[in-house]
């Protein structure tokens, strides 16, 4: 890996990603001086201090739409990301909020408001599908929140879910008739995406049968980007744009997420996948946003003129994983 692309990350003005880029790409142990002094950086940076604000706006307006960048479930999530921890100072009143809205089936909910055009009841709901839960627990998980065993219901629930050919739409009952615009046995990219995601967070389930299906969904869809889309997702020219944060189903949220689970990497298709994503590395290896969303403005990888140390973390992660040096 290149050393000069490393000392720029090391260099940069977003604490975060020095952060990672120690943990992740030059495996300094948690107690290193230099990740104690990001991580700190990380912690005191009006960027995360404003994001940890939003998140703490939690349920926010009932999600209408599962790619509302604007919504306080992709603050979350992005804090997870980062590496914002459950014992951070201002995340424990936000998560106990999640915690507290749990569906007696186990998936944590959110405030839905599904119109009665598509099946719903139109009104405000406390209720989850498979293109929210998981994004929940995906946060919890990665927090270090695995011990609760609320969570653990969760995380249950996920693997319960999962059909031979990956994640179907699924939600609670609830929400009457409602499912997405798809076929009823067709798997959703989306849903699969995001339960694997959130199933790569515990340990004794990397390689388990559950993840193997939703692994195996996602590089069928790949390989079959020709056939047709499965409820409305297809893989074009706007699925192979950089994009960030991971809110929807584009090539570097599925390439993240597949990169988590060591046999997915060997697979040809993977690498096809990931050459897709290198090829359009910039100069030094430097990444700059393809698309971006205008909620996140002011973020470096929400900017398509400027090389994004962040989208250049997350890239050089992918190929250090394919080397077998990170999990």
């Amino acid at each position: 890996m290149a050393t000069k692309v490393i000392q720029w990350l090391l260099e940069s003005s977003e604490p975060w990603t020095r952060y990672r880029t120690l943990i992740d790409l030059l495996h300094c142990p948690d107690d290193d001086g230099e990740v104690i002094a990001a991580r700190a950086a990380l912690l005191a940076h009006p960027q995360i201090k404003e994001l940890m604000t939003w998140a703490a706006s939690w349920p926010g307006d009932a999600l209408t739409r599962h790619n509302d960048a604007r919504h306080p479930i992709y603050a979350l999530s992005t804090l997870a990301d980062f590496g914002v921890r459950a014992d951070d100072r201002g995340m424990k009143t936000t998560l106990k909020k999640v915690l507290a809205h749990q569906a007696k089936e186990g998936a944590f909910q959110s405030s839905l408001n599904i119109s009665k055009t598509f099946g719903g009841t139109g009104e405000d709901t406390w209720a989850w599908m498979l293109c929210d839960a998981p994004t929940l627990l995906y946060s919890l998980l990665a927090m270090g929140g695995g011990g609760d065993p609320r969570v653990q219901r969760a995380v249950d629930q996920v693997v319960k879910h999962v059909d031979e050919n990956g994640w179907r739409c699924r939600c609670a009952p609830e929400l009457g008739r409602f499912r997405g615009p798809g076929r009823k046995d067709d798997v959703c990219p989306m849903a699969t995406v995001y339960a694997l995601k959130a199933l790569s967070q515990a340990p004794e389930l990397i390689d388990s049968p559950a993840t193997r299906c939703g692994v195996e969904a996602l590089l069928s869809h790949w390989e079959q980007q020709s056939a047709g889309k499965h409820y409305l997702f297809g893989i074009g020219t706007d699925f192979r744009k950089l994009k960030y944060p991971f809110i929807w189903y584009d090539i570097l949220h599925v390439v993240d997420v597949l990169s988590r689970f060591p046999f997915a990497r060997t697979d040809r298709r993977f690498k096809a996948m990931l050459s897709v994503i290198t090829e359009q590395a910039g100069d030094e290896g430097r990444c700059t946003a393809a698309s971006m969303y205008q909620a996140w403005k002011g973020w470096s990888f929400a900017d398509k003129k400027q090389p994004s140390p962040w989208l250049t973390l997350l890239v050089l992660r992918l190929q250090s994983r394919m080397a077998g040096q990170t999990a």
